[in-house]
């Protein structure tokens, strides 16, 4: 009998999971996906600045950047849709051990994911961040980012990338 439930069970259970909706396969969850893949990184000047590699990661629902600049350091971003506040957020850790954190949307007519968050600069300054990713085309996607040191009246840019995905 127990045999019986089990298997009753485990045919039920599999029958449910097939007819739902995998988890982090909406719409939004995949407006993020023009980024997958492998890139040479050049600078506005055409400059080679880094490489790297964007894969799906936790059953597709994040981005895993592994980062590269010219000099051989590195960086990391994990990159995920919540679907708790229904936005984008980046968690960045670069060589230098700072983490640095974004949250944003993505802009259907700019094509474009849209990241914002706050910081803390040299001496305690506070500083804003504003990091877009432009999709241009499959092969071309462009990283800005860019700080503000006196509450968003003016911005620098801090890198401008031109991401060029590898044949």
């Amino acid at each position: 009998m127990r045999k019986l439930f089990l298997l009753l069970f485990l045919g039920f259970y599999s029958s449910v999971a097939l007819t739902q909706q995998a988890p982090c396969s909406s719409e939004e969850h995949r407006q993020f996906d023009f980024w997958v893949g492998e890139w040479e990184v050049k600078n506005p000047n055409d400059q080679v600045v880094g490489s790297s590699k964007i894969e799906l990661a936790s059953n597709n629902c994040a981005l895993l950047e592994n980062w590269t600049n010219a000099r051989g350091l590195g960086g990391k971003s994990l990159n995920y849709y919540s679907i708790l506040d229904q936005k984008w957020h980046q968690k960045w850790i670069g060589a230098n051990g700072i983490p640095i954190e974004f949250s944003g949307t993505y802009n259907k007519e700019r094509k474009a994911l849209e990241y914002s968050g706050e910081g803390v600069g040299q001496g305690g300054i506070p500083l804003l961040n504003k990091l877009t990713f432009f999709h241009l085309t499959d092969d071309h996607v462009r990283q800005l980012w860019e700080q503000s040191t006196d509450d968003g009246k003016t911005w620098n840019t801090v890198f401008d990338g031109h991401y060029r995905r590898k044949k």
